[in-house]
């Protein structure tokens, strides 16, 4: 499945002129759980889509109250630089929508 099928929502934002913030939330807390124990939502495999080493992931984390995961990357511009091509960070969140989460059947 992919991680858009199972999240509630899915989305970026700037965290200041220098970094973009994900909030991937789910309807309940065990589907979080759920998608945690597979281990196809880690730090590492951000830092795979999005080109980046896993220590450029800063605070990746779950939060079960919040139904949440939630982590922060440095842009690649700064917000509103020369060759910006989403000042507001609204558009980062797509390659987390096809990432595919293999549940054990």
């Amino acid at each position: 499945m992919k991680l858009s099928d199972l999240a509630r929502v899915i989305r970026s934002k700037n965290a200041g002129p220098f970094m973009v913030t994900f909030d991937i939330i789910f309807e309940d807390a065990g589907m979080l759980e759920r998608v945690r124990q597979t281990g196809s939502l880690t730090s590492q495999t951000v830092a795979s889509l999005y080109g980046v080493s896993a220590n450029e992931i800063i605070d990746f984390a779950y939060y079960p109250m919040a139904r949440a995961v939630k982590f922060s990357i440095y842009r690649p511009q700064p917000s509103g630089a020369r060759f910006d091509t989403d000042v507001y960070g609204a558009q980062q969140h797509a390659p987390l929508l096809t990432l595919p989460i293999a549940f054990d059947r």
